[in-house]
């Protein structure tokens, strides 16, 4: 399986992909590292990300693995817009399920910030992340969004 790291605010980010399509983001860098013109598309656009720009990840395709109902989430995730956020509740009422369950399926997220699950809050609390600075990852995440 094809994979690319990079520096990032966050650490070291390996990008794998699988058949065309991207199939996780993991912290840490990867051992082997591949060059397709996929990787380096979505290895440029989260520099440019990182760097402070507007991007919109809906255009990479994407394949990640899990249930139909993470699936789902994981869908209405990818139409949250830069620098806005929504509530688990709100996640819930357009996939289906709870908003503990919507949490589930956000911290199993195989491509977090491009699937963005870091815009995802609780009613008056960050709520959880799943990265591998935890909420400092999330909060720094909003923050480069909001400009704050």
């Amino acid at each position: 399986m094809p994979q690319i790291s990079l520096h990032s605010p966050l650490g070291a980010l390996t990008i794998s992909e699988d058949n065309g399509k991207i199939v996780a983001l993991d912290w840490g860098w990867g051992r082997d590292q591949e060059e397709t013109p996929l990787l380096v598309e979505v290895r440029d656009l989260l520099e440019r990300y990182f760097d402070g720009d507007s991007v919109d990840f809906r255009t990479i395709p994407m394949e990640p693995y899990g249930t139909s109902y993470r699936l789902r989430v994981w869908e209405v995730l990818r139409g949250i817009p830069y620098g806005e956020t929504r509530s688990y509740a709100q996640i819930a009422a357009l996939a289906g399920g709870s908003p503990r369950s919507v949490g589930g399926a956000a911290g199993a997220n195989p491509i977090p910030i491009l699937i963005p699950c870091h815009r995802v809050v609780g009613t008056g609390h960050l709520g959880g992340y799943s990265g591998a600075g935890g909420l400092d990852d999330k909060t720094m995440l909003l923050g480069l969004e909001t400009g704050e």
